[in-house]
């Protein structure tokens, strides 16, 4: 099972959730955060850091956000993003 970052994230990308990632599984785009979903380990530390409740179990995604699971598998797996680890400034403002 994997986690999936979905729509809030869009144009805020905060990465709070990046630095209590044990296993390294998140990528960064250029608007938003991705999970690999075969590098997951489904431990849940990053679900309580996300500001904006973007981050999901696979099987809890909203209806409207069923998408983002492969999003994050496609976006992840592609070499247009890179493995992000250290807290970065988010692309809005709190």
């Amino acid at each position: 099972m994997t986690h999936v970052v979905c729509e809030p994230c869009s144009g805020c990308k905060y990465t709070d959730c990046v630095v209590v990632c044990p296993v390294e599984c998140f990528y960064e785009g250029d608007q938003m955060l991705y999970i690999h979903p075969e590098e997951c380990i489904d431990c849940e530390a990053c679900i309580p850091e996300c500001p904006v409740e973007a981050i999901f179990h696979e099987d809890n995604v909203p209806e409207e956000w069923k998408s983002y699971t492969e999003l994050n598998a496609e976006k992840a797996e592609s070499d247009e993003c890179d493995v992000i680890t250290e807290k970065k400034e988010p692309l809005c403002d709190d």
